[in-house]
């Protein structure tokens, strides 16, 4: 199915041909009726799945500001390979209402682009879509990648394979969640990689006494947004400049205490990532000795070829190296394809003592 938001869409006259394109209608019934309300539904990613109602103007702000950012153009075409019922695939639309954009619609699988074979101005994927569609990122002009976190291993394969191809691709990882109706920030990944995100227009940033991030975004949500998200300020005093940035470090509720030490599992998978491609997470258990014990799962069957680049990383220091690392053949996933941490972690816990649960 192709939109043109262009053009005045004659909603009767579209003919969805799966059940992904019926969401897609289903959508703009509901956009184009008189309520000025839209029902988003969350992931479920940091707590149970919620819906909640968001005003239309809102979402409309946030389209404007990444349209914006990304210089997108009226005419501009875009595909849409998410889910509609999330945040992020009701975005694609909204974004591509308010910029009148060209607008391909695929289902959203782990593959969109395996029968797509045209160039488009914009797309917006998951990392593990993007795993899977690196034979023609170079057909994109302008990717942004969002829902989890970008592992170094498939920025690097994302700027071999531009490099290769002499991409003009421009490729950004973004922070945000369905409060903020999508992101509120942009890290550029190629052509230059980028250590801290960039904050859009008319979003204003700050930290709490935990050192996590808080979010102004009255064009998006009345509400000031006290995250559990762990992060570092860039100093822009000097050279004087308006733009906000800030580099993310990891979940205040991820953070392991371990031999008196706080630390950030995302920033070890991280240092992991450098040296095997699996998909890693780091996770605490209860430890007499240490309070918590670190331990690394990985993703995949065990081999003695990771084992053996395993070995070869230097760890900060001897209470960063984990202390038991676990093999698993597939993580658990929540719908929009996030690492399920928390039944990870319930099944770690069975493993290492069957009497056990999570509270």
């Amino acid at each position: 199915m192709k939109l043109k938001f262009s053009e005045i869409i004659n909603l009767n006259s579209l003919s969805p041909q799966t059940e992904f394109e019926e969401k897609v209608v289903s959508f703009l019934e509901d956009w184009f009726s008189d309520s000025e309300m839209v029902s988003v539904q969350t992931s479920g990613s940091t707590g149970k799945p919620k819906i909640f109602e968001v005003e239309k103007h809102r979402m409309l702000n946030s389209a404007k500001m990444t349209c914006d950012f990304l210089k997108l153009k009226k005419g501009n075409s875009a595909l849409l390979c998410l889910p509609v019922e999330y945040i992020s695939g009701k975005m694609m639309l909204v974004r591509s209402i308010e910029r009148g954009l060209k607008l391909s619609i695929v289902n959203p699988t782990s593959a969109p682009m395996e029968f797509f074979n045209e160039e488009i101005d914009f797309c917006a994927m998951s990392p593990l879509q993007v795993e899977n569609s690196l034979d023609k990122i170079h057909l994109i002009k302008n990717l942004i990648i969002g829902g989890a976190q970008v592992s170094a291993t498939l920025k690097e394969k994302l700027t071999q394979k531009c490099k290769n191809s002499n991409a003009q691709t421009k490729i950004y990882e973004t922070y945000g969640m369905s409060e903020t109706l999508s992101h509120i920030a942009l890290k550029k990944i190629y052509p230059i990689a980028e250590d801290y995100f960039t904050v859009l227009k008319d979003v204003e940033i700050a930290l709490d006494e935990r050192g996590c991030l808080v979010i102004s975004a009255p064009k998006l949500n009345p509400q000031l947004l006290k995250t559990n998200d762990l992060v570092e300020l860039k100093d822009l005093v000097f050279p004087k400049s308006d733009k906000k940035q800030f580099k993310f470090l990891g979940r205040f509720d991820n953070v392991i205490n371990s031999g008196g030490l706080k630390i950030h599992p995302e920033e070890l998978g991280q240092l992991v990532n450098n040296q095997i491609s699996n998909e890693v997470v780091f996770l605490g258990i209860n430890d007499e000795k240490l309070g918590q014990k670190l331990v690394l799962l990985i993703e995949g069957n065990e081999c003695d070829e990771i084992k053996n680049q395993l070995s070869a990383i230097i760890y900060p220091s001897k209470n960063h190296k984990p202390k038991k690392v676990v093999f698993k053949k597939e993580f658990p996933r929540l719908p929009n394809g996030k690492i399920d941490r928390l039944k990870l972690l319930n099944s770690l816990i069975k493993q290492t003592n069957p009497s056990s649960k999570i509270p």
